[in-house]
């Protein structure tokens, strides 16, 4: 298992409800050994395009500092509350701005804004072009996923259950959505995504929820996966991985539950498939891919759910969250290695060394060219040829 928040023995013979307050993080042995690297014939090139120290080493907070992509630059994050911006041509650092607070949700971009949020519960944004902050506020509680805005508001998620609505301009509270938290719960959150005037997100109880993006209001609710269990462990069904929309369709994965499909209009479901993954899914060629808890990667169609192939060659390497660049989807492991996949059939057609310390932050792709957040803190590009 990993990244579990657990109650202290003393807080569950107490019977006392409030999880986020009194929570130790663990992170379980790992029993199974990582899968051996298979031989494979390269039938692509993954060439480097530049590389550039630009954080920190990365420590990982439940996958939630990943980088983002905006304006031709990319803005990267490491816990201890450094943030660079890169130019996405050159490699360049553009601007560079240190926090006092650790990080553990980032980065979102918005408009011209740049949105982190912290362990210590508060929210900053900075100007995109320069970094130069524009506000910072408090919120409830620790932040493990990057905050979403458009030009009136950013919405941020926090670890005690709630989707917070806060002004664009100067980040003053403007609607707060509240659910109560489960005892047990995966470390994390999921990122909201905002589409128009609504945003989506998942939450620790295995719920999808469409809320107004203007007054948090509740558009719909849609259950992804059933806890199942006599344990609190076994009942486990977070939705961490941020949710993917894509052609009007919600597609979100649960931990220990099912992925599945859901109009984003009207909150249709369209199809479900048993699944299990700490991180959200990916999309190409109208299939959706996903690296499920046990490192083994599927694709299933993005209109049926239906099954195409199943890669279990990378059992537990601790695959970060799959991402379609250039035609190919590429998954990064917990060693370091860049493997890269057909979308056809999942056979590997590529792979190269990243950093021997690891990927642990999600990557990003502008859909040709894949950008990677090592955890010795440098960010590279890659194209496929």
């Amino acid at each position: 298992m990993k990244r579990l928040s657990w109650l202290l023995a003393s807080v569950l013979l107490s019977g006392c409800s409030t999880v986020t307050d009194m929570v130790t993080s663990i992170t379980a042995p790992d029993k199974a050994k990582p899968a051996e690297l298979v031989n494979f014939d390269h039938e692509v090139k993954t060439i480097k395009l530049w590389s550039t120290n630009s954080v920190g080493a990365y420590r990982l907070v439940s996958g939630g500092l990943r980088p983002a992509l905006s304006g031709g630059m990319i803005f990267a994050a490491d816990n201890e509350g450094l943030i660079t911006a890169i130019d996405t041509t050159t490699g360049n650092i553009i601007w560079k701005v240190k926090l006092d607070s650790p990080l553990g949700g980032g980065v979102g971009v918005s408009e011209d804004l740049v949105m982190v949020g912290s362990t210590d519960g508060y929210v900053y944004a900075l100007e995109a072009s320069t970094g130069a902050e524009r506000w910072h506020v408090m919120v409830s509680s620790e932040v493990l996923s990057a905050p979403a805005g458009n030009k009136d508001v950013v919405i941020v998620q926090t670890q005690d259950g709630r989707a917070i609505g806060l002004s664009a301009q100067d980040g003053e509270k403007q609607w707060q959505f509240k659910l109560d938290v489960p005892v047990l719960t995966l470390r994390g959150t999921s990122a909201p995504v905002i589409r128009g005037d609504t945003v989506v997100t998942g939450f620790a109880n295995g719920k999808v929820y469409a809320l107004s993006a203007n007054s948090g209001t509740v558009i719909w609710e849609k259950r992804i996966a059933i806890p199942q269990g006599r344990t609190e462990l076994e009942r486990l069904v977070d939705i961490d991985g941020q949710v993917l929309i894509a052609n009007d369709i919600v597609y979100a994965v649960s931990y220990q539950g099912r992925i599945g499909a859901i109009t984003k209009a009207g909150g249709r479901e369209l199809w479900y498939q048993d699944s299990s993954s700490y991180h959200g899914p990916a999309y190409g060629l109208a299939q959706v891919y996903v690296a499920e808890s046990d490192d083994t990667v599927k694709a299933m169609r993005a209109s049926s759910g239906q099954i195409l192939w199943t890669n279990d060659q990378l059992s537990n390497r601790k695959l970060n969250r799959p991402s379609v660049a250039g035609g190919y989807l590429a998954v990064a492991d917990g060693e370091g290695y860049l493997h890269v996949m057909s979308q056809t059939d999942g056979r590997f057609v590529g792979r190269t060394m990243v950093d021997s310390r690891g990927v642990s932050a999600p990557m990003v792709s502008d859909g040709e060219i894949l950008y990677v957040l090592d955890d010795n803190g440098r960010v590279s590009a890659y194209k496929f040829e």
